[in-house]
């Protein structure tokens, strides 16, 4: 991909059971995902239809599906699920997955939130 195109959805919430302590797992907390995904705008922007681009509707349903859906240990797995899904499902270059646990268990913990980015390339 020669362009830096990108499609950007910030700060969605989500409520999920991701952890690896068993209140996680039991009661659930937020998580705020951003993502952005790298593909080309060049037929869209030409067009101005929307079944020429990526839908950032598609998108989040697809984040959400998967926030909310099977808990996992780790964020890592959460970013790399949704990674995989979406290389899967749409015409993706790049992807980046951010997500935070703004409501982070560690005692004593004063910050905004813990989180991880993973960031992959489409076939790598």
């Amino acid at each position: 991909m020669n362009n830096q195109d990108q499609i950007i959805l910030k700060a969605m919430n989500f409520y999920g059971y991701h952890g690896v302590n068993p209140e996680e797992r039991l009661v659930g907390q937020k998580f705020v995902v951003d993502l952005t995904v790298g593909c080309s705008l060049l037929k869209p922007s030409i067009s101005d239809m929307v079944y020429d681009t990526v839908s950032y509707s598609d998108l989040f349903k697809t984040v959400k599906s998967i926030v909310e859906g099977q808990p996992h240990n780790l964020l890592e797995s959460v970013a790399k699920n949704i990674s995989d899904a979406l290389f899967l499902n749409y015409d993706i270059e790049t992807i980046s997955v951010t997500i935070k646990k703004p409501d982070v268990p560690i005692d004593g913990a004063n910050l905004d939130y813990a989180g991880i980015t993973l960031t992959r390339n489409k076939g790598k």
